[in-house]
């Protein structure tokens, strides 16, 4: 089965398809592609304002505005980034990117959010995920369960020297247990930080798929 991911990032797509690697009946597959059949057809993805409240409210946005324009299974997902003990008023919350009204580069994000460590000390963080998934119009799932958050981590002021694009806190993330960065513990480990096994378990449930030996 053939599912759009509605995301144009192929970092945050590949997360994805490592998560969802025990279900080979999902095959992932993102806009770009998507987006390189429109363009030789002389049409466009729709331009999508994320205006909801909530991870989940956006996630849907997302979901049912790519579902009516393509008429193909396609899921969003939309994150919140919380800090453990932090004043409201820096809390990214759904406004991870955006700062002061600014969409805010991946450089520009790394150097504000190590500033905050630096002023705060290491940050106990959370990235909190929701997920909407349009099967048809009859069928639509959704969910901001707990089990599809990444684990907490800390966000330090230094930064590793490795850099992703479209992931540009990563560099400033470190494992609560080891003190380590991720980066340096391998890709997995990064994944647990974004994402976690909720994913699968959302899918396997909603499209009652058997559970893999490794279950």
């Amino acid at each position: 089965m053939q599912i759009l991911y509605g995301t144009t990032n192929a970092g945050k797509l590949a997360v994805m398809k490592r998560s969802l690697k025990s279900l080979p009946q999902i095959e992932l597959v993102g806009l770009k592609q998507v987006e390189e059949k429109l363009s030789k057809e002389g049409k466009q993805l729709p331009h999508i304002e994320e205006t909801g409240n909530t991870p989940l409210e956006n996630a849907r946005i997302k979901a049912l505005a790519y579902y009516e324009a393509l008429k193909t299974p396609v899921f969003s997902c939309d994150t919140g980034l919380y800090f453990d003990g932090l004043p409201e008023e820096v809390q990214p919350g759904i406004h991870v990117r955006n700062v002061r009204g600014k969409c805010l580069t991946d450089e520009e994000m790394t150097e504000y959010y190590r500033s905050l460590a630096e002023r705060y000390g290491d940050i106990t963080a959370r990235y909190k995920n929701a997920i909407c998934f349009v099967m048809d119009e009859a069928h639509i799932y959704e969910s901001m369960d707990d089990s599809l958050s990444g684990e907490p981590f800390l966000l330090t002021a230094v930064p590793h020297p490795k850099r992703q694009e479209g992931f540009p806190l990563d560099c400033l993330s470190k494992n609560i247990a080891t003190g380590k960065y991720y980066y340096d513990m391998g890709e997995f480990h990064q994944d647990d930080v974004a994402l976690n096994y909720g994913f699968y378990q959302f899918f396997r449930r909603i499209l009652d798929f058997p559970l893999q030996p490794e279950d």
